[in-house]
């Protein structure tokens, strides 16, 4: 008899280093991630790597859909710059974060040299958000969105299509869990953006 295979995306690799990592200098760790594009790579604050494989479909789907509508608004807008799940940042606390989408007022961006844009920007996003897949365990996305407020930023966003669910982060704040929304807003951070729900539940 034939045993069905239920295939699922791969969880992330993590790899506790400690004291020897964290003598990389930000520049070396810029190389090792750029030798590896295929991967996404991440670095905690405690010298941890995370290595995260390529996406499953479904997620990469809903991963371009968010980014496109995003776009959208971003160009309309003009106040800041966005930015794709490729995107690493340096975060205050030293920790290099690649959220799924992000986006930085223009004002801060342009406040880097040319150098600091090229690498990992040095400074947390203003506004970030966390797509969650079928593997990614719910309370390390929580930590990640608790770690971008305390580092700067100003609205983050935790969307499981699983469970349909969105969970919004704001500075002195209680978390907000919206369950199965249409549409969730922006405002005031992304003044006049609302993301379209149902173009990603599906």
């Amino acid at each position: 008899m034939a045993t069905l295979v239920t295939l699922t995306e791969p969880e992330p690799l993590i790899l506790h280093f400690g004291n020897m990592l964290q003598k990389l200098t930000d520049r070396d760790f810029f190389e090792f991630c750029r030798l590896n594009r295929e991967l996404r790579i991440e670095r905690t604050s405690d010298g941890d790597l995370v290595i995260m494989p390529p996406t499953g479909g479904s997620s990469g789907r809903r991963s371009f859909t968010l980014a496109g509508l995003f776009f959208a608004w971003v160009e309309a807008d003009g106040t800041g710059i966005g930015f794709d799940s490729s995107t690493g940042f340096t975060l205050p606390n030293g920790a290099k974060r690649s959220p799924d989408l992000a986006w930085v007022k223009r004002a801060r961006w342009e406040a880097l040299t040319e150098a600091e844009r090229e690498e990992f920007p040095p400074l947390c996003p203003d506004f970030v958000v966390e797509l969650r897949s079928r593997t990614d365990a719910i309370r390390d996305l929580q930590a990640k969105l608790r770690e971008y407020l305390a580092n700067g930023a100003l609205l983050g966003w935790l969307i499981d299509p699983s469970e349909k669910k969105v969970y919004v982060y704001r500075p002195s704040a209680e978390v907000t869990c919206l369950d199965n929304p249409k549409t969730v807003s922006g405002d005031p951070v992304l003044a006049g953006f609302v993301l379209d729900l149902e173009r990603l539940w599906g």
